[in-house]
């Protein structure tokens, strides 16, 4: 998939209007491709303040932002090789985007279960496949999935480049899909169109 397709989501608090700036509305940012500065004027539009951000996995289509947006920015450790790596800082070359070379505050992001916004927890599922630190994230009150680029809506994502597994690829889909969540959730993709559990199972013939 070309980078300019990648989904980056940005998730803040609500109950204060955008222009109450004494009171700013705190923020994360999830796979955040493209340029800091343009993210730091949409944050100041919508008088949001950034607090962190976390990544699905660590290739730069995902994280090309991250370094230069002054927040702790978290991808999973067997990902951390990967960020610095000639063949994929080609890939910021080629979309005219600056190497990754501060990485100070780069954090682990470990499965498990966090809180990323008061109120609002998120779920960490290890997907390893497309990459060897891949994760999805699952936010159940909300009935969302992240998926990352474990899976797109009618195919998977590769497993022939550094860290991945075609192995753990089928693995990590297959944990996922016994999980049994709601036919209704929302499924946002690390590219292309949302779909839905539901539809996935109906019509992804690797979603199984």
């Amino acid at each position: 998939m070309a980078p300019e397709f990648t989904n980056s989501v940005l998730i803040s608090e609500s109950g204060r209007l955008p222009h109450e700036a004494a009171q700013q509305r705190s923020a994360v940012i999830i796979d955040p491709w493209g340029r800091a500065e343009d993210w730091d004027k949409l944050l100041r539009t919508r008088g949001l303040n950034l607090c962190a951000v976390y990544c699905t996995h660590g290739h730069p289509d995902h994280i090309s932002a991250a370094p230069e947006l002054g927040v702790p920015w978290f991808v999973n450790r067997r990902d951390h090789d990967l960020i610095q790596m000639d063949k994929f800082s080609d890939l910021l070359d080629y979309s005219g985007l600056p190497r990754v070379t501060d990485i100070s505050k780069l954090r682990d992001l470990a499965p498990g279960k966090t809180e990323i916004l008061p109120g609002l927890n998120m779920t960490i599922i290890a997907s390893p496949g497309h990459s060897g630190g891949g994760l999805v994230f699952y936010f159940p009150t909300e009935k969302t999935l992240l998926f990352g680029d474990t899976l797109f809506q009618d195919c998977v994502g590769r497993y022939d480049l550094p860290g991945a597994s075609h192995a753990e690829l089928k693995k990590s889909i297959a944990e996922i899909y016994n999980m049994n969540l709601p036919d209704n959730t929302l499924v946002i993709h690390g590219h292309g169109p949302e779909t839905t559990i539901a539809w996935l199972k109906e019509n992804n013939r690797f979603f199984k």
